[in-house]
């Protein structure tokens, strides 16, 4: 069984703490087999990250979280930036026009500005014939979510839908990264995708922190990260 964490920033992110090299060594650290670069509309750090993975023993999906009209949503699998702003199901055909597939993040969660899909948003899209190709899993645990109480709803929604439920970090620091992950059969890239589609992943997680712990963390992460944001790429 291969293990993936699929929500991670960098801080190619405006709330990212750690620069590509340090979350590819955390990632392998904590036994990852498959992570995905998801920095908020921003792609470079997930373009950097894929082609530094080999030298880690990882496989990256180069992805981006997408502030759409209705709410996040994680792009997997594209390569180019699509642009911020549009409705959901614009979004999710752009997404699919480069091949890629998402995952519906933290939905109906709120507080730390979160913008996060409602019920009423991810069953239409799902429910769309082209669109519903697309969103292929919805995140039913997510780590560092202040709104606990959303997880529950997101598995009900889940169940409503027919998508795929996944566990993710949504790390902003380097000791959240696998906090969340997703179990699925194989290994690789393209074996995570076929487990979304056939609906055999599994939600994995480590003992949630405290809202306090997650404040804590990332402030005092951020204050670090501040030299290495000027240069991000330079920075190993």
């Amino acid at each position: 069984m291969g293990l993936a964490d699929l929500h991670m920033h960098t801080i190619y992110s405006y709330d990212g703490t750690a620069t590509v090299p340090a979350v590819l060594k955390r990632a392998h650290h904590v036994g990852l087999d498959v992570i995905a670069i998801t920095d908020h509309d921003e792609i470079r750090g997930a373009l950097l990250a894929e082609q530094m993975a080999p030298k880690y023993g990882l496989e990256v999906i180069p992805g981006i979280e997408i502030s759409t009209l209705e709410g996040d949503l994680l792009a997997l699998g594209v390569h180019t930036l699509i642009p911020a702003g549009l409705p959901l199901v614009e979004t999710l055909l752009r997404i699919g026009e480069q091949g890629g597939y998402a995952i519906a993040p933290h939905p109906m969660a709120s507080g730390m500005g979160m913008k996060s899909l409602s019920f009423y948003s991810v069953r239409q899209a799902a429910r769309h014939a082209e669109a519903g190709q697309v969103l292929l899993g919805i995140e039913t645990y997510n780590a560092t979510a202040i709104d606990r109480e959303s997880r529950m709803f997101a598995e009900v929604l889940a169940h409503r839908t027919g998508l795929a439920r996944t566990a993710s970090s949504d790390a902003h620091s380097l000791e959240a990264i696998g906090l969340g992950a997703t179990e699925f059969p194989g290994s690789t890239a393209a074996d995570f995708r076929r487990a979304l589609v056939e609906g055999t992943t599994l939600p994995r997680h480590q003992p949630a922190w405290s809202f306090a712990h997650v404040a804590t963390n990332w402030v005092w992460s951020y204050l670090l990260s501040v030299p290495a944001r000027l240069v991000p790429t330079m920075q190993s």
